[in-house]
């Protein structure tokens, strides 16, 4: 359990720190700006992804492409949740909504390629030290 939560908390803050940094690039070249409840928001919303990308060995009876659509529609989900709580305090228009979801979906995939990539890279490269294993009869006992 301490590693996960190891794990997690190098996620979020990798995430985070990407994510914060392509938003000021963005804005720096375009002339946008941002306060602090945008910041606080891009935090949310990593937490929300990486809890969830995380979450994959829960998955793994499905199809890894269902795996990822349904981690997709879950981390929706939860970010539905958060702007309901922040409808209370301030108002969101309906493209308001959209332009959230849009922000988040892209780098999402980006984002949860990378991760899948590394995880499935993992995965190969243990597959193919079991297979060495094998095929050179080492006993382990």
């Amino acid at each position: 359990m301490k590693k996960y939560i190891s794990n997690l908390a190098l996620m979020i803050c990798v995430s985070y720190t990407m994510v914060s940094v392509s938003v000021t690039i963005f804005n720096i070249l375009f002339g946008g700006q941002t306060n602090n409840m945008n910041e606080l928001l891009i935090f949310a919303i990593c937490v929300i992804a990486s809890v969830v990308l995380s979450l994959h060995g829960l998955f793994e009876s499905v199809s890894p492409l269902a795996m990822v659509v349904i981690q997709y529609l879950v981390a929706c989900a939860l970010i539905a949740v958060l702007l309901l709580i922040i409808s209370c305090f301030d108002t969101i228009t309906p493209r308001g909504w959209f332009e959230l979801y849009r922000s988040f979906t892209i780098p999402y995939i980006i984002l949860a390629g990378i991760y899948y990539y590394s995880v499935f890279a993992d995965t190969k490269k243990k597959d193919s030290l079991i297979k060495d294993i094998q095929k050179h009869g080492i006993d382990l006992k």
